[in-house]
């Protein structure tokens, strides 16, 4: 049987360990804070009910995730819409309908194999970014549904998503193209569908990624 390091050389990426050593130590893949374990309906209790950040002050309802709960894919996006914070279910309207459309191009479907999550579970005004304090706030639900779910890819939409992610300032054209890795997961970089929606000429490039996304997960299911 390969190891996780054979995969990742046959995908002609190096051992998966050489990543942390190329990154500052200020920069290393986040480590999961101790916080208490959760079961799916308290998860779910929790995000509804939390007030750690003043974004509950100001949203409609908090945004946990949908999908599979068994999924071998993750897909991490930043931060409720407007439309997400009314209806309660992460990527609906047009971006959801081109992330749907993304999936389906590597033979993927929302909900069959599929967990979809932001890493913020509230709506920042304005769709505004998240701040710093946010983010952590809501940290410990994300880390809470990564271990629940026990994902074997990750796959992070958008600049934010990314650099929250693996805790960096890089542009999200340099982490494109390479596979990182998250709490022992590996994850791939793309562009955001509510980009694409205003860049058309990236779409190739996100299809790059989904490939190599693709190849990641047949190489780790093979191995």
């Amino acid at each position: 049987m390969l190891s996780r390091d054979d995969v990742f050389s046959e995908l002609g990426i190096g051992p998966a360990w050489r990543l942390r050593e190329t990154l500052p130590a200020s920069r290393a893949p986040l480590v999961a804070p101790q916080s208490p374990s959760y079961t799916w309906d308290q998860l779910a209790d929790a995000v509804a009910h939390c007030t750690a950040c003043k974004l509950s002050a100001t949203r409609t309802q908090g945004v946990l995730g949908v999908g599979d709960r068994n999924a071998d894919w993750l897909i991490i996006g930043e931060a409720p819409g407007a439309d997400e914070d009314r209806i309660g279910e992460p990527f609906v309207g047009q971006a959801g309908k081109l992330l749907d459309a993304m999936l389906a191009s590597i033979g993927l479907r929302r909900g069959d194999n599929v967990y979809i999550a932001n890493v913020l579970k509230s709506r920042p005004p304005g769709n505004r970014n998240p701040e710093p304090d946010e983010v952590a706030a809501c940290r410990p639900y994300l880390l809470a549904q990564i271990e629940l779910i026990r994902p074997k890819l990750i796959l992070a939409l958008g600049r934010f998503a990314a650099q929250s992610l693996l805790d960096t300032d890089e542009a999200i054209s340099r982490l494109r193209g390479r596979v990182h890795q998250f709490q022992n997961v590996p994850l791939v970089v793309t562009y955001h569908p509510a980009y694409l929606l205003r860049n058309l000429p990236d779409k190739a490039r996100a299809w790059e990624d989904l490939c190599l996304a693709r190849r990641t997960m047949q190489a780790l299911v093979t191995a």
